[in-house]
């Protein structure tokens, strides 16, 4: 499938993870994509996996600083003329720290990234989508945002700003035929999340990923680039203000500890 030939993404995070196999995907299926994250590494590791007639642009930044989304949009404007996708991926975990012991710095972090972030580039890009009266955003969530115990307090509280924030924006672009939605995966074995697996195989947990989600198991970035590239298409052309759970059922029960094998 070629559902976004001529169409221009930017997938911020795209150094890793969801990031990386969503850029992949969207070159595959024929857009251009802008790679842009902190990490110059993890960036060009993603260029080694593109397409051979892939056409992407790489730009490291750091999404929690308007000056930089400021001149990310600039380049991207004055190089393809329009922005078509914007994917609002990159995100920091914080820490599991009790509230007692946590630190506002921390705090400050993780909701730049995470909530800010998204925010900064919606409010750069969405001008250009408007202006054309198409586009669409999809901005990574997380089942945290949802429901406590999938997260730390601040990266819980970040995910539960971005799916208002997908919701409020929403409202604010629909009128110019701009959708914005969100996914909001489950466990997806990430960079982020890799100290998690990796303490559970090293003290022999590792049946227990993903055991408290229905499928029983845990999820790969590309069924969560899946997702994303749905609500980016055509195919979710009356979809907006959702925030879509791919969580292997994770948030379809009470999901209490002890309940589930």
């Amino acid at each position: 499938m070629m559902r976004f030939s001529e169409r221009v993404a930017v997938v911020t995070g795209a150094g890793s993870g969801i990031g990386r196999a969503t850029a992949l995907r969207f070159a595959r299926e024929g857009a251009s994509v802008i790679l842009v994250d902190r990490a110059e590494g993890g960036l060009v590791q993603t260029e080694g996996l593109m397409p051979g007639n892939a056409d992407f642009l790489r730009k490291v930044m750091d999404v929690s600083d308007e000056a930089q989304v400021r001149a990310l949009v600039d380049d991207v404007i004055k190089r393809y003329g329009q922005i078509d996708i914007l994917c609002n991926n990159a995100g920091i975990s914080g820490n599991h720290n009790p509230i007692t012991e946590q630190d506002r710095a921390m705090w400050d972090q993780v909701l730049g990234v995470n909530l800010i972030g998204p925010m900064l580039l919606i409010k750069h890009v969405a001008p250009h989508m408007q202006a054309r009266r198409q586009g669409a955003i999809v901005n990574t969530a997380s089942v945290a945002g949802i429901r406590s115990g999938a997260g730390g307090n601040a990266y819980s509280a970040s995910k539960a700003g971005v799916i208002n924030l997908t919701m409020t924006t929403a409202c604010d672009l629909g009128g110019d035929n701009v959708r914005v939605n969100a996914v909001c995966p489950g466990l997806i074995e990430t960079g982020m999340t890799q100290p998690i697996f990796d303490y559970a195989r090293a003290n022999e947990k590792a049946h227990k990923l993903g055991s408290r989600c229905e499928l029983r198991r845990y999820g790969a970035p590309e069924e969560i680039a899946a997702a994303i590239l749905f609500l980016a298409s055509d195919d979710a052309s009356y979809i907006t203000g959702q925030a879509l759970p791919v969580d292997g059922g994770n948030t379809a029960s009470l999901n209490l500890p002890g309940m589930k094998v």
